[in-house]
């Protein structure tokens, strides 16, 4: 597992992106840009969110908005069953955690809209805490490096979300840096279709280029 943690974050520059929801450790924040990407392209997310954030830049702004409001600043993502988590999600933390996001994930889970990786994400980025977290561009890359032939939705399969774990336990790095490196990765070099061997600086141990 060092290998492929060492070679991601070594390798960075061949794939760094960056973007604004990645220079913040505001959990508020952070969670807006997560349901936004929620099957949306990061490129596709960028005006929208920070139109959102200039609208509503705090956690009681969106408890107090119109969904209609939200819908329509949001339309441009598609996805419009998106609209209601903002303000479900928000209504939450105010009204059970008097505005302050919880630093626990099985708190975090009972946020409406909040799954177990944007949970992750948000314990990763705002809180600097080791944990597992997988997403369908996660999985292929585990998949793929371990030569573990998965077919289907494998995001929840025991053996990705074990290897995840991992992963993110042993990196020498911030969890976030791990997380944005990786996420890179998968998005430029190991992607679905196509995948960059030439380039990959994980191919001399990947079993699926070999």
């Amino acid at each position: 597992m060092s290998n492929i943690s060492k070679n991601i974050i070594e390798n960075r520059h061949l794939y760094k992106r960056d973007f604004r929801w990645r220079h913040t450790r505001d959990p508020y924040e952070i969670m807006i840009a997560e349901f936004m990407l929620q099957r949306t392209k990061a490129n596709q997310v960028v005006p929208v969110y920070d139109d959102f954030l200039k609208k509503y830049p705090d956690i009681k702004s969106v408890s107090k908005a119109d969904i209609a409001d939200i819908a329509r600043i949001i339309r441009p993502l598609g996805l419009h069953w998106r609209s209601g988590h903002f303000k479900k999600a928000a209504e939450y933390i105010i009204r059970e955690y008097n505005g302050k996001f919880p630093s626990s994930k099985e708190e975090l889970l009972k946020i409406p809209g909040v799954g177990d990786y944007v949970a992750g994400v948000i314990l990763a980025v705002a809180f600097s805490k080791n944990t597992c977290i997988v997403d369908s561009n996660i999985a292929r890359v585990l998949n793929r490096y371990f030569g573990l032939d998965l077919t289907g939705e494998i995001r929840r399969n025991k053996k990705i979300v074990e290897l995840s774990d991992e992963l993110f336990s042993h990196c020498n790095c911030e969890p976030k840096e791990m997380l944005f490196a990786i996420i890179d990765f998968s998005a430029l070099i190991c992607t679905p279709l196509n995948p960059k061997h030439g380039i990959c600086p994980l191919k001399d141990d990947c079993k699926f280029v070999k």
